[in-house]
């Protein structure tokens, strides 16, 4: 057992077991795990917030979702074994079911372990975002498996797990759990918060490893029984949990997509990487300044940039935008690009509207206060 945790290797194989909350069908992940042994190449896919994008790892390669990947290459040392990591910081289940087709589908996972339980908050509307997620991926034509993962926050044991895992549960899925864990033990006093990580949510090293041990745990636990606890194919089940509107999600962009721009500007820089959010988004650096656009759909967001308070302690001004919808001036939406936290910008997700039907609406947003050096940067819109 790790020198820094005080427990053998009996009694940490125990509270790894105590995280596994559903085993669900194996089908799925069993047929990578043949494949695998067979010599054939798969790819093991990976989507979340900062936890699984490696956020306060000190190398991509500490990071949990690397460590469970290399169990995959250590496992199989025959296999070519892809690593796609779709982690990124500060986002939520309704973004990712906007991009995971682009961000991870599209590179042809076989196994995906997806991760929200710390971003999303405990409310019926994530439970519906999330089971569009899953079931994108579960309906995705190369039939992947997918392990549902619950980090925590280690001060007060906040995530939301319960309406992930009525998800999970509901499509028969593995799942683990750290809150019914790692976290316990934190509660118990035999496991040091602080030793785990700096800010109660965001892993060291060492929080990574033991968070990649859980996984790993439940991953060597499949592998195990397979050949003494054959599941049934897998089925998607017909049936929706939720309203599930989210699943159809389209993430719009100026590479597919063509506002109306009245002082604002396409943004042509390169993206370098997934977590350079900041791109292919249109901005505007003056007042009065509009970008205007119709779309038909059901419901409507957009994500934009919020500048975090201060900057080497200084504050920091941002624009502000008041957005229309169908001309309805009384029912203006202010977006306001000034952020309440000091750890960095934010691409802030805001609602705009969501209906029961689909129509065709207008849209138009307008810069109402300009900050010098601060643009007003409307990233993406989605629609659903």
């Amino acid at each position: 057992m790790k020198k820094e945790l005080p427990f053998d290797e009996k009694e940490w194989k125990s509270i790894c077991d105590r995280g596994i909350v559903n085993l669900g069908n194996n089908y799925r992940i069993l047929k990578a795990i043949n494949q695998a042994a067979r010599g054939k190449g798969i790819n093991i896919g990976f989507i979340g917030g900062s936890i699984t994008a490696g956020s306060l790892s000190t190398l991509p390669e500490t990071c949990y979702a690397y460590l469970v990947y290399s169990w995959w290459k250590e496992k199989f040392p025959g296999a070519d074994i892809g690593y796609i990591n779709a982690g990124i910081g500060a986002t939520t289940s309704q973004y990712a079911v906007a991009r995971v087709c682009d961000d991870l589908l599209r590179h042809g996972p076989d196994v995906v372990f997806v991760e929200f339980s710390v971003n999303d908050r405990a409310e019926e509307k994530y439970m519906e975002t999330f089971e569009g997620l899953i079931r994108r991926i579960l309906a995705y034509q190369k039939e992947p498996a997918v392990i549902i993962i619950n980090n925590v926050c280690y001060d007060n044991g906040a995530n939301a797990q319960e309406i992930h895992n009525r998800v999970g549960r509901y499509y028969d899925l593995p799942i683990v759990s750290i809150k019914d864990n790692i976290y316990t033990e934190v509660e118990k006093g035999r496991i040091k918060a602080e030793s785990l990580t700096p800010d109660n949510l965001h892993p060291n090293d060492l929080g990574h490893r033991l968070v990649a041990d859980v996984i790993i745990n439940l991953l060597e636990t499949i592998y195990n029984r397979a050949g003494h606890n054959p599941t049934k194919a897998y089925v998607l089940p017909k049936d929706t949990l939720t309203d599930n509107s989210y699943i159809n999600s389209i993430l719009l962009n100026n590479h597919n997509f063509q506002p109306v721009l009245d002082g604002f500007t396409a943004d042509v820089s390169k993206k370098e990487g997934l977590w350079d959010v900041f791109k292919q988004g249109w901005f505007g650096s003056k007042e009065g300044s509009r970008i205007s656009f119709s779309v038909e759909c059901r419901g409507l967001s957009v994500l934009y940039r919020k500048y975090a308070k201060k900057d080497a302690g200084k504050e920091i001004y941002a624009p502000i935008a008041r957005l229309v919808v169908d001309n309805d001036e009384e029912k203006a939406i202010i977006l306001d690009a000034r952020f309440d936290e000091d750890w960095g910008d934010c691409l802030y997700l805001q609602d705009i509207f969501k209906r029961d039907t689909a129509s065709r609406h207008t849209v138009e947003i307008t810069i109402t206060t300009q900050t010098e050096g601060r643009n007003f940067y409307l990233a993406s819109i989605i629609t659903i």
